[in-house]
């Protein structure tokens, strides 16, 4: 008992929890857009605490009481989005796996670039010396079978010529996109959601738009390659890194961040 704060290790224990709680909360609606809202409901509940708990401000407090009590309702209506998404970050079966891989030897993510990030690089790096478009999702932790249903459906080991052919201009999948998930091509041609920000650059297209809505709805690394510049580039939480070398690629496909 730490008695000349009157704090209990309990009162610690839930102190760090609830900042863990509000950092991920945090970082979850950044990338959604929907930092802004967080900001104010922030700034709401400070403002409360102040004036309801410290100042003691009895017609204000009462005010201010009655829309903390239907407080949940409204959270849970503006974020059914950002919840549902942190519900299925929790069931997914990706993070588990992520789980049991780290309880396993140290050369399970070097298997795992070897297998899949090698041909997937040398593919990009082709076929943007080629200047042929292509829109490649690799699933992180979100789920993207919604996403896979809205292409044509299949299995296969990742390959350089196999990627190359799908996305071959008379391919009748080359104009969606190609997802990877579990170092496996599961899908191809699928129809992602594109992004509305008005602040976009001009110069991207519907690839590029399309790689940054499915990156701020899931945490998928999307990577789109410019038919017009002859570019790569790497959409991911919500943001776009054009003009990507191969080496970069690879370390960003590597990367756990």
């Amino acid at each position: 008992m730490l008695s000349w704060l009157d704090i209990s290790i309990k009162d610690i224990i839930d102190i760090l929890l609830m900042a863990v709680f509000l950092y991920y909360a945090f970082v979850t609606l950044r990338y959604s857009g929907s930092r802004s809202i967080f900001m104010g409901i922030v700034t709401f509940l400070v403002l409360w605490l102040l004036i309801s708990q410290v100042l003691q401000m009895r017609l204000m407090g009462a005010l201010l009481d009655k829309f903390i009590n239907i407080g949940f309702i409204i959270l849970v209506i503006i974020f059914q989005d950002e919840i549902k998404k942190i519900l299925v970050t929790i069931g997914s079966a990706q993070r588990w796996k992520k789980i049991r891989k780290l309880l396993r030897d140290g050369s399970a993510k070097e298997q795992d670039e070897a297998d899949y990030i090698a041909p997937v690089v040398l593919a990009c790096m082709n076929m943007a010396r080629k200047k042929t478009g292509a829109l490649i999702a690799v699933q992180g932790i979100s789920d993207l079978t919604p996403y896979q249903h809205a292409g044509e459906r299949f299995l296969a080991t990742v390959n350089a010529r196999l990627i190359e052919t799908i996305f071959f201009k008379n391919s009748p999948l080359h104009d969606g996109a190609m997802i990877i998930s579990a170092g496996k091509i599961c899908a191809a041609g699928c129809i992602l959601p594109v992004a509305s920000n008005t602040d976009l650059n001009k110069d991207l297209g519907l690839r590029h738009r399309s790689a940054l809505g499915l990156s701020q709805k899931t945490d998928a690394k999307v990577i789109i390659i410019s038919e017009e510049r002859g570019s790569i580039s790497l959409a991911y939480r919500g943001e776009i890194i054009v003009d990507i070398s191969p080496d970069e690629l690879r370390a960003l496909l590597a990367s756990e961040d």
